[in-house]
C-alpha cells in the first residue's frame, strides 16, 4: 500500500473536514449550552387583561345592583307612608280598580325588562322607580293591619336572611340553576295556591302553609339571583353595565318584597 494513502487515510480517521472541530477518536463534540431567551405569550397576556376588565366589570355590577336595590326600598318606604291613603281611597271608588293596579304593574314589570333588554337605561330606571313607589303604597295599606314595631321587626328579619343568602349566592361555587327552576315553578304553585285559597279554600292554616313554603322559595331564589347576576356579567360591556345593574336590581328587590310579605304574615302582629 502507498504510504501517502495509508497517511491520508490515518487523517481521515483523526481529522474532520477542514473548518470543522478536531476530534480524538471515542469522543463527541462539545457543544456550548444554548442561551435561552424569555418570550411572553401574547395570547396569555391578552386572556389574563380580559380576565381582569371582566371581574372589574363584575364587581361594578354587583356593587351598582344592591345600591339600586337599597333606592328602590327606600322609594317603596317612603311610598309606604306618603301614599297609601291616596291609594285606598282610589281602590275604593272603583269596583276593578284593584285588578287595574295589578295589570299596572304587571304591565310595568314587562316593559322594564323590555327597556332593559334594548339597554335603554332612563326608560329603566323610571319604570323601577314607579313600580317601586306603586309597591310602596300597596304595602302602605297592608301595613295598617299590623303594628309598626312588628313591620320593623320582621323588615330586619327579612334584611338578615336576604344578606345571608346574597353572600352565599356571591361565593358558592356550586351550580343553583336547578334550584333556580325549582323555584320558579315553586312560585307559579304558590300563585295558584293562594288564588284557590282566596276565592274557595278561605282557610288560615293553607295559607300559613303557602306563606311557609313562599318563604323557602324565596330564599333559595335570592341566592340563584345573585350568582345569575355574577353570570351575566359575561355579556357586559361599558355600554350596558347600568342596564344589567338595573336588572339585577330588579330581581333582588323583588324577591326582597315577596320574603318580606311571606314573614310578615307568618310572624307579623296584628292590630
Amino acid at each position: 500500500m502507498d504510504s501517502n494513502q495509508y497517511n491520508n487515510n490515518d487523517q481521515n480517521i483523526y481529522y474532520e473536514q477542514p473548518g470543522q472541530q478536531y476530534q480524538q477518536p471515542g469522543q463527541q463534540y462539545y457543544q456550548q449550552p444554548q442561551q435561552q431567551y424569555y418570550q411572553p405569550n401574547p395570547y396569555q397576556a391578552v386572556g389574563q387583561a380580559a380576565s381582569q376588565v371582566r371581574d372589574l366589570l363584575q364587581n361594578e355590577v354587583i356593587a351598582k345592583s344592591f345600591l339600586y336595590m337599597v333606592a328602590a326600598l327606600a322609594v317603596t318606604a317612603i311610598a309606604a307612608f306618603t301614599a297609601p291613603d291616596l291609594l285606598a281611597g282610589w281602590l275604593m271608588r272603583g269596583r276593578y280598580n284593584f285588578i287595574i293596579l295589578f295589570v299596572a304593574e304587571l304591565a310595568i314589570v314587562i316593559a322594564s325588562n323590555v327597556a332593559m333588554s334594548k339597554n335603554n337605561v332612563a326608560l329603566s330606571a323610571i319604570l323601577f322607580t314607579l313600580y317601586s313607589y306603586l309597591t310602596g303604597a300597596t304595602l302602605g295599606i297592608i301595613f295598617w293591619a299590623y303594628q309598626l314595631a312588628s313591620v320593623g321587626a320582621i323588615f330586619l328579619m327579612t334584611a338578615a336572611m336576604f344578606g345571608i343568602m346574597a353572600v352565599y349566592g356571591l361565593v358558592t361555587k356550586k351550580d343553583l340553576s336547578s334550584i333556580g327552576n325549582i323555584c320558579m315553578m315553586g312560585i307559579i304553585g304558590i300563585i295558584i295556591a293562594s288564588l284557590v285559597n282566596i276565592f274557595l279554600l278561605k282557610s288560615g292554616v293553607f295559607d300559613l302553609i303557602v306563606s311557609v313554603i313562599g318563604v323557602a322559595i324565596f330564599v333559595g331564589l335570592t341566592a340563584y339571583d345573585v350568582q345569575k347576576i355574577k353570570r351575566r356579567v359575561y355579556y357586559a360591556t361599558d355600554e350596558n353595565v347600568a342596564c344589567l345593574a338595573l336588572w339585577g336590581a330588579f330581581g333582588l328587590y323583588l324577591d326582597f318584597i315577596n320574603l318580606f310579605l311571606r314573614l310578615l304574615r307568618l310572624f307579623g302582629k296584628r292590630k
